[in-house]
């Protein structure tokens, strides 16, 4: 069969992809092809799912490849020899799309691939389904030894794979087990084919035909006692023939094999094995740990040099080693299971050695990820720990898509590995944690031992220092180790810094959050904005995401909801792009989220951001959780539960170094809480300590003095430059408008419904409602009196608006919305224009989701947002909206 050659790709775990699992296994040269199976097969596939199902050694994988070859297989089957790291669906699914890829299945690159090692995102495997579905030609998938998923995810969405793929997926399933699929609905669909064990069992003549093969001319009784003696087994009947091929008289042999024999696999693997010369033997006790093996690996586990040649010639005598594409082989499983019993019972201590050999063979080779799993399983720490240093990877145990997998398997590194490389590891795994004490600890023990001469080490120890400093919120140590970082990175092997860029990314990450922390946004902007700017790979899909939602919190910080919604918007579109699922990303977006949407006077949307979002050790994310809970409750109109949630956040231990950004902030916030509740004095209490030169903390201190009657002159003066600076943004510039229209505005040259005015237009771009529902009373009077700002903003709240006007009258008559701006605020999206010309043709959301292969959850996301962005409130609305702005026109 052609294959299409892969490009290198690596799993979202950062192992690469064998091409040797991509391709079925060669035929032995006895293998008997049974063409009655074969014609099963063409039958049993062309329903949606074929199970081949048998015990070790039946024949199965070598008839499903011998179909692939000689059958009448619909389209290009794709192979994937399924192994126990499978388990976990993103492995699982990124193989899938290298195994259909390899069989030249032209996937699109709209597809995507799953970016985190245990999980794979929905809308990844919707766009396959719906490429399948699309096909005129059939894709075939064989999974071999399906028995290794045990994890019922990857069975469950290979379920719905199989149901929306209109019957263009063929699935065939080999396996020892039945399958954690629902076989039973299949079965009464009649979308089930079935080869069973009792269908794979060798026939007599069949059997005959293997011990030909084998060299072997028995008589017919003889063959007949085999065939009975082995009820059929495929490779009872192999082993046998091995074992005869040694005996001078086989009849005889075979017929002395008995019923005192009651083991007869055990028997006849060790008959297969005591055969082999006792260099033969050892070669394969040692290489029985591995489920593939090179000739050079096979040297290395015996230190010989004849790996090559014993395995090729274990290959041509059928003597269960079998041929794998690219010069590897494989040992048959249950053979392998024997030797690795024979092993451990010979010699306990041995297979850890074999393993570390093994890891230095493998990094010798260029596969890391291979090693590393080695030298752990060889408790080999020093050696892992080092491998991870030289390759730059210590960044994976964070940011990286298997750092769970990573942590997992650190967390168990004794105390007794103890070198400069293992205290590092340490220090990564503690900060990971949070744990930012022991991970200084781990780093000061580290750090003077380094040689300088150690480019890698010392770039990593500057790293992981720079996340110190932003857990401790000290931009000073960030700042120090991030420039160190960069400058020893120019000296440093680029092979590992370009295989790994997350760790750079991470540094200038951690700069801008520990800037962020200390209010200095203008630096943070910059380092945030490098960091969201690093290649973009499945290790640093996290710290884009991470990045791109702090400097939208600084949007947000500046008074720019608008443009900082915007920006977790898009940064969310590129995570699902990359597939990194949701519980990898940042709780930053969604309180960003929230606090947006509270400006635009939506709690609804607000409390369901902030649903899933948990504090952490983080101190940005956990002072901006608390700052936009304690507005959800003002909001709310509960201004006590506010001002609990306030001094709940400044009672936590956040940071070593205090941060001026989050004392004004939270002075602010009380500030506005005494307010709504009428304690004014309180009010002007909160924020007297707070120093007076940011925008909000201004706005928040002339609040409190004009509703307290103090310095009314000078708190006039204070906002008149405020709404005249063009630096401040869009929120404070509307409600310093308001405070001072409300005031009479003596300090200016505007009269009260001016100012209101100029306060509409500041808020109109973003549909901040939110300032004019904090002065409600006084916006409805004014509104009132003045109707043509009514008729002109129609945005605003409904109980905001005035009552009574003919064109409103009409519109509350006839259900019509009210006119909206030439545009929308922001513009749809490709998805929500799919939802929206559904939503046209009459289409339930249920219906919706199911055309489009979204969640019914994802549709009301995306009608939301329609809403959002169009200024209305229900479908109607958004389709006579979207009719006057042509938006749909190409639809």
């Amino acid at each position: 069969m052609r294959r299409t050659p892969l490009p290198p790709v690596e799993l979202p775990n950062g192992d690469p992809v064998l091409v040797t699992r991509l391709e079925p296994p060669l035929a032995p040269a006895a293998f008997l092809r049974r063409d009655r199976l074969v014609r099963r097969l063409d039958e049993a596939v062309r329903l949606p799912v074929t199970l081949v199902n048998g015990p070790a050694g039946a024949g199965k994988t070598l008839l499903v490849a011998d179909w692939t070859e000689h059958g009448r297989p619909p389209g290009r089957p794709a192979w994937l020899t399924v192994e126990a790291s499978d388990d976990s669906p993103g492995c699982f699914w990124s193989y899938v799309l290298a195994a259909l890829r390899h069989a030249g299945q032209p996937l699109p690159a709209r597809i995507g691939a799953p970016a985190d090692a245990d999980r794979v995102e929905p809308s990844l495997l919707l766009r396959l389904a719906d490429w399948i579905g699309g096909r005129d030609e059939p894709v075939v998938l064989v999974l071999d030894e399906f028995e290794q998923i045990t994890d019922p995810r990857p069975a469950e969405q290979l379920h719905e794979l199989v149901r929306h793929t209109r019957g263009r997926l063929r699935l065939v399933l080999v396996g020892r087990t039945e399958p954690l699929l629902p076989l039973h609905r299949y079965r009464a669909e009649g979308r089930l084919g079935e080869i069973r064990a009792a269908d794979l069992a060798m026939r007599l003549p069949e059997a005959e035909g293997v011990l030909r093969r084998h060299g072997l001319d028995l008589g017919p009784d003889t063959v007949a006692a085999v065939h009975e003696r082995v009820a059929g087994w495929s490779a009872g009947l192999r082993l046998l023939a091995l074992a005869a091929q040694h005996a001078d008289d086989p009849d005889t042999y075979l017929k002395q094999i008995g019923a005192e024999h009651t083991g007869v696999p055990d028997f006849l693997l060790a008959e297969v094995l005591r055969t082999q010369p006792a260099h033969t033997q050892d070669l394969l006790l040692r290489t029985s740990l591995f489920p593939r093996l090179h000739p050079g690996l096979a040297d290395a586990l015996t230190g010989r040099q004849d790996g090559g040649r014993i395995l090729a010639g274990l290959h041509r005598a059928n003597a269960f080693v079998d041929l794998l594409p690219g010069g590897w082989y494989r040992l048959h499983p249950l053979f392998a299971e024997t030797l690795r019993l024979h092993l451990h019972a010979a010699d306990p201590g041995l297979p850890e050695e074999l393993h570390r050999r093994a890891a230095r063979w493998f990094d010798e080779d260029g596969q890391q990820r291979a090693a590393l799993e080695h030298a752990v399983a060889g408790g080999a720490w020093d050696f892992a720990a080092r491998l991870l240093i030289d390759q730059l990877a210590v960044g994976e145990l964070s940011a990286g898509p298997s750092a769970g997998r990573l942590r997992a398997l650190f967390s168990r590194m004794p105390p007794t590995a103890h070198t400069p490389d293992a205290e590092l590891v340490r220090a990564a795994v503690r900060l990971s944690d949070e744990d930012v004490a022991a991970g200084v600890r781990a780093l000061d023990r580290a750090e003077p031992r380094l040689s300088p001469e150690d480019t890698t080490a010392r770039i990593t120890a500057a790293g992981l220092r720079a996340g110190a400093g932003r857990l401790l919120g000290s931009a000073e140590l960030a700042g120090g180790a991030a420039r160190r970082a960069h400058r020893l990175g120019r000296s440093a092997p680029a092979g590992p810094l370009h295989r790994h860029p997350e760790l750079l990314g991470q540094a200038d990450a951690d700069l801008g959050s520990a800037l962020l922390w200390e209010g200095r946004f203008d630096e943070a902007g910059e380092a945030l904005a490098a960091a969201a700017a690093a290649p973009a790979t499945a290790t640093t899909a996290r710290l884009r995401h991470d990045s791109q939602c702090r400097l939208a919190l600084i949007d947000y910080l500046r008074g720019r909801p608008g443009r900082a919604e915007r920006r977790v918007r898009r940064a969310d579109e590129e995570a699902d792009r990359c597939g990194l699922p949701a519980e990898a990303r940042t709780d930053l977006g969604d309180v960003v989220l929230a606090g947006a949407a509270l400006e635009h006077d939506d709690v609804a949307a607000a409390r369901d951001a902030l649903r899933h979002a948990e504090p952490s050790g983080d101190p940005v994310l956990a002072v901006g959780l608390g700052l936009v809970h304690a507005d959800l409750r003002l909001a709310q109109g509960d201004p006590d539960a506010a001002l609990s949630e306030l001094e709940r956040t400044r009672r936590l231990d956040l940071a070593e170094h205090p941060s001026p950004w989050c004392a004004e902030r939270l002075a602010v916030a009380a500030c506005a809480a005494h307010l709504a509740a009428g304690r004014v004095e309180a009010a002007v209490d909160a924020v007297a300590e707070v120093p007076g030169g940011a925008p909000d903390s201004v706005l928040a201190s002339c609040s409190a003095r004009l509703a307290a009657g103090h310095d009314a002159d000078d708190a006039l003066s204070r906002l008149d430059l405020l709404r005249t600076d063009a630096a401040i943004g869009s929120t404070t510039r509307t409600r310093a408008l308001l405070l001072l229209a409300r005031a009479g505005a003596p300090h200016t040259d505007a009269a009260g419904p001016q100012l209101l005015a100029q306060a509409l237009r500041a808020a109109e771009p973003e549909r901040l409602r939110r300032p004019f529902r904090e002065c409600g009373p006084w916006v409805r009077h004014q509104l009132l009196r003045h109707p043509g700002l009514a008729e002109a903003h129609p945005w605003l709240p409904d109980d905001l608006l005035p009552p009574a006007g003919p064109a409103r009258t009409r519109r509350q008559a006839v259900g019509e919305a009210a006119p909206g701006p030439a545009g929308p605020v922001d513009p749809l999206t490709e998805r929500e224009r799919d939802v929206l010309a559904r939503v046209g043709r009459m289409m339930s959301t249920q219906e919706i989701a199911d055309d489009l292969f979204l969640s019914p959850n994802t549709v009301k996301t995306h009608l939301k947002s329609i809403n959002r962005k169009l200024a209305t409130s229900t479908r109607r609305e958004a389709l006579r909206t979207a009719a006057r702005m042509h938006l749909l026109d190409e639809e």
